[in-house]
C-alpha cells in the first residue's frame, strides 16, 4: 500500500488572521450602531440589515476559529487534526444565515401589514456607513477567496451586504422624498432574497462535504478514466473521494496491475495525475490481477 500526502503551506496565515480580526471589529461596531439607529427610527430595513450583519459577525468568528483549528497538528486521537471543522463551520454559517432570513421575513411581513413611520435621513447615513464597512471587509478577503470555502463565504456575504446596504440607503431616499413607508419592509424582503441566493451554494456545498460527498469541481468519472488510461493499470475498484477540509481532498483506491515490478512507476504517475486534479491526499493499494480482494466496501 502506498500513502501520499501533499499539504499547502503557502497560506498567508498572518494576513488572514489580521483580516478576520479587523473585519470582526468593524462589523460588530457597525451592528451595534445600526441596531440602535433602527430601533430609534423604527426602520425595518436597518433592523433586518443589522440582524443579517450580526449573523455575518458570528460567521466571521466561526470562520476564523475553523481557519485556526485546521492548522492544529494531528494527534493519536484526531489523526487528521481538526481539518473537518472547516466543513462543519461552513455548514453552521449557512444555517445561521437561513435563521436570520426567517426572522427578517417575519418582521418585514409584520411591517407590511402594519406600516410605521421611519426617518429616511438616518437610514441613508447609517446605510452609507454600512456600504463602506462591508465593501472594505469584502476587500480584505478578496485575494484569498478561492483558497477556502469559508473565506469565499465570508467574501461573498460581505460583498452582498455592501449591495444590500445600497438598497437600504435607496429606501431611505424613497421615504424621504415620497413618504412611501412600504418601501422599508419591501427592502427587508429583498434583503432576505439576496441572503438566500448568496447562501444557497454555500449550504449545498457544506452539506455535500459534511456527508463525505465528492467536492464540487472534482469529477469521479474523469478521475477513474484517467487512472485507467495509465500504462500498466489493468483496472481499479474501491475508489472513494471525499473532503478532509474545505481546502483538501482525499482519495483511496485499489489499483490492479499485471505484476508488482512496475508498481513504483505507476504509483508516481497516479500521484502526479491526482495532484493536477486537486486531490491532495491519496492512499493507493496495489493488487495483481489474480489476487482476491477481501474488502467488503463498495
Amino acid at each position: 500500500m502506498s500513502h501520499h500526502h501533499t499539504h499547502e503551506h503557502t497560506h498567508p496565515v498572518a494576513s488572514l488572521n489580521k483580516a478576520f480580526l479587523i473585519g470582526i471589529g468593524l462589523n460588530l461596531s457597525f451592528v451595534l450602531a445600526e441596531f440602535a439607529a433602527g430601533f430609534f427610527t423604527n426602520s425595518m430595513g436597518l433592523l433586518s440589515d443589522a440582524g443579517h450583519n450580526l449573523s455575518d459577525v458570528a460567521g466571521l468568528v466561526l470562520a476564523m476559529l475553523a481557519f485556526r483549528l485546521a492548522r492544529v497538528q494531528s494527534n493519536h486521537i484526531y489523526t487528521y487534526g481538526y481539518k473537518k471543522s472547516t466543513v462543519l463551520v461552513s455548514l453552521l454559517n449557512a444555517v445561521i444565515l437561513l435563521v436570520a432570513v426567517g426572522m427578517i421575513i417575519a418582521e418585514s411581513i409584520e411591517k407590511l401589514l402594519h406600516p410605521q413611520p421611519v426617518e429616511g435621513g438616518v437610514i441613508i447615513v447609517v446605510a452609507g456607513i454600512g456600504v463602506c464597512i462591508n465593501a472594505f471587509t469584502a476587500w480584505l478577503f478578496m485575494k484569498d477567496k478561492e483558497r477556502d470555502l469559508n473565506i469565499k463565504g465570508a467574501y461573498l456575504h460581505m460583498a452582498a451586504d455592501a449591495l444590500v446596504s445600497v438598497g437600504v440607503a435607496l429606501s431611505g431616499l424613497v421615504i424621504m422624498y415620497t413618504g412611501w413607508l412600504l418601501i422599508d419592509p419591501v427592502i427587508g424582503l429583498v434583503i432576505a432574497g439576496v441572503i438566500v441566493y448568496s447562501t444557497w451554494n454555500l449550504l449545498h456545498d457544506s452539506i455535500r462535504l459534511s456527508l463525505d460527498g465528492i467536492p464540487a469541481g472534482i469529477d469521479r468519472d474523469e478521475i477513474e478514466a484517467a487512472i485507467r488510461s495509465i500504462a500498466g493499470v489493468e483496472g481499479l475498484h474501491h475508489l472513494h473521494i471525499w473532503a478532509l477540509s474545505t481546502t483538501e481532498t482525499a482519495l483511496t483506491v485499489h489499483v490492479v496491475v499485471p505484476d508488482t515490478t512496475r508498481m513504483e512507476e505507476i504509483k508516481q504517475r497516479i500521484k502526479t495525475l491526482l495532484q493536477q486534479k486537486s486531490v491532495t491526499h491519496t492512499t493507493l493499494e496495489f493488487e495483481t490481477g489474480g489476487a482476491a480482494c477481501t474488502d467488503q466496501c463498495l
